[in-house]
């Protein structure tokens, strides 16, 4: 494995981890509670986060993949990186839209149609923590199997 390959293939995993737990986890649900913060302003606010969030996963997936098929041992692309793959393009292209457009009708003072979007988004994030762990995880095994 070239230095700087397993390098973004081991840290990348982890930092995207970090930020998931830390935005989708904690910050997005803890933003309810905190004094005069209506569920407009919430919204708004999850709204600018969450597209954040989306350009940077976008960036280190691309650096996991990059880094993936230059990995002189092992170049081509793993299960984990697939179903990454998979999961940011729903977010991106599917839900994301669909729950941008939510969050427009509730600041307009509309009432959209009750749907299972945001609980999909939820469940896609639980696999998509699971899936950075494990591959972080196994890059790590990878490069302590090569170092005995």
């Amino acid at each position: 494995m070239k230095n700087w390959t397993k390098y973004i293939l081991i840290i990348f995993p982890f930092i995207w981890a970090g930020m998931l737990l830390g935005i989708s986890f904690l910050e997005a649900p803890l933003k309810f509670q905190a004094p005069k913060i209506t569920l407009e302003l919430g919204l708004g606010i999850g709204k600018i986060v969450f597209e954040a969030l989306n350009r940077i996963e976008i960036i280190l997936l691309t650096g996991i993949v990059l880094a993936n098929i230059y990995d002189v041992a092992k170049s081509k692309i793993t299960v984990s990186i697939i179903i990454l793959i998979a999961i940011l393009g729903i977010q991106t292209f599917y839900l994301l839209p669909i729950l941008s457009e939510r969050i427009v009708l509730f600041q307009s003072g509309k009432t959209p149609e009750p749907s299972n979007h945001h609980f999909i988004y939820i469940a896609l994030e639980i696999l998509k923590l699971l899936t950075l762990l494990v591959l972080g995880l196994s890059k790590i095994k990878q490069l302590l199997i090569r170092q005995n």
